[in-house]
């Protein structure tokens, strides 16, 4: 299962480079890890044992080009397992400060700014929230961002709801 873990509630500026002041939400979300490393090698393992014994077989009746077959789909399910793996380790960070909401995308090669916004005008958007998977946004003046992909419908909308609360608690420091 994908989840979002609470990292710093209070924090304050100097744990997270570019935010202002203490943060009302600084959550991590990031992407279900559908294997592991020891099961992807168990995985390959039977497979690859499996395979073989078949292509013993179709060997044997003389029917020699399926093991060249065989092959290609071992390899076919490396390949596609390595990019799910690669993809889990993205992460996107929320953080919500008096003065501003900040989304970023977190990867092996660094981190990059999706969205910056100030507090104030920020507005979270749940489409189609009675939907099987609803489309969680952050929207400023026409532009909106989709947040949170990777999670399912009941996380995404614990996720708004913090994401709400977090930005009224922000506001109203600001205007206290």
């Amino acid at each position: 299962m994908a989840g979002f873990a609470s990292l710093a509630k209070g924090a304050r500026a100097g744990v997270c480079r570019g935010v202002d002041g203490p943060l009302y939400m600084d959550e991590v979300i990031t992407p279900h890890r559908s294997l592991s490393e020891r099961g992807f090698i168990i995985l390959i393992a039977v497979m690859t044992a499996i395979n073989c014994a078949t292509a013993v077989v179709f060997v044997s009746l003389g029917a020699a080009p399926v093991p060249v077959f065989l092959g290609l789909d071992l390899v076919a399910v490396v390949i596609a397992l390595a990019i799910s793996n690669r993809r889990a380790l993205r992460k996107e960070r929320v953080q919500v400060s008096a003065t501003e909401v900040r989304v970023t995308l977190e990867t092996p090669q660094g981190e990059r700014l999706l969205w910056a916004s100030p507090t104030a005008f920020t507005r979270v958007n749940v489409v189609g929230e009675s939907d099987d998977l609803p489309d969680l946004r952050l929207s400023l003046s026409g532009r909106e961002l989709p947040l949170a992909r990777a999670l399912g419908r009941a996380e995404r909308l614990t996720l708004a709801a913090a994401l709400r609360q977090a930005i009224a608690s922000a506001r109203r420091e600001r205007y206290a």
